[in-house]
């Protein structure tokens, strides 16, 4: 079991006040945040553009916490190297993006960073189970890729339940991450509860109503007490 000590929060800057990014990001650090959580989009994978390789310099300028780098973009092979730059770096690509979904992630491998796969909405568990042993995450979609403030997708909690069974019994180290509408109410409690350990939070965090410690101590709350899996 993985206690709520344990259960790392990952604060989306996607929701963050861009004319103040720096400040949001040390912010967001110094309230106790675990990772930060940096959604890279192309437009052509997902209907939107964020951040590119400036912006993320940047953002990992202004914090020694990893970053989180989730690559929604179509062949990822092609920007690895410019988002690659600090051996804290965590790269997550899509199982859907990646034509060869292995050697994707063995590049990122042979970098000595830590990597992940993501999977959209109505994408099956079995599209990550051939590289498993490869991976130290497994993101879970919890709404449609591509905007920011959308709305939990409940079904996704079978996923995740389904996907931990996975890993337990083939006994293998990949942490699951859910990403998408989680709040500090249900959402975030049942993620947990389904097995994940890593929450992806975006809007939770960066509210234009409270300052970013108080919404950090909000979601710790939130989890107080409650066990993964």
């Amino acid at each position: 079991m993985v206690t709520e000590a344990h259960i790392q929060i990952a604060p989306s800057v996607l929701a963050a006040d861009f004319s103040n990014l720096g400040q949001q990001v040390r912010e967001a650090t110094e309230a106790g945040a675990d990772l930060i959580h940096v959604d890279v989009m192309d437009g052509r994978f997902v209907p939107n553009i964020s951040l590119g390789e400036v912006v993320v310099d940047a953002i990992r300028r202004s914090t020694h916490l990893p970053l989180n780098i989730h690559l929604m973009v179509a062949e990822p092979d092609q920007l690895l190297p410019s988002f690659i730059k600090a051996p804290t770096d965590q790269i997550i690509v899509h199982a859907e993006a990646c034509t060869h979904l292995h050697r994707t992630v063995t590049l990122v491998k042979d970098q000595g960073n830590q990597v992940g796969v993501a999977i959209n909405p109505g994408t099956p568990v079995s599209a990550v189970e051939e590289v498993l042993p490869l991976l130290d995450f497994v993101l879970v979609m919890t709404v449609n890729p591509g905007f920011g403030g959308q709305t939990f997708i409940p079904s996704a909690l079978e996923k995740v339940k389904r996907l931990r069974r996975m890993i337990q019994e083939a006994g293998h180290g990949a942490r699951i991450v859910v990403d998408g509408g989680v709040k500090a109410d249900w959402t975030a409690q049942d993620s947990v509860r389904a097995g994940a350990t890593v929450l992806v939070a975006g809007t939770a965090i960066f509210s234009p109503n409270e300052p970013v410690q108080q919404t950090m101590k909000t979601m710790r709350c939130c989890l107080s007490g409650l066990s993964a899996g």
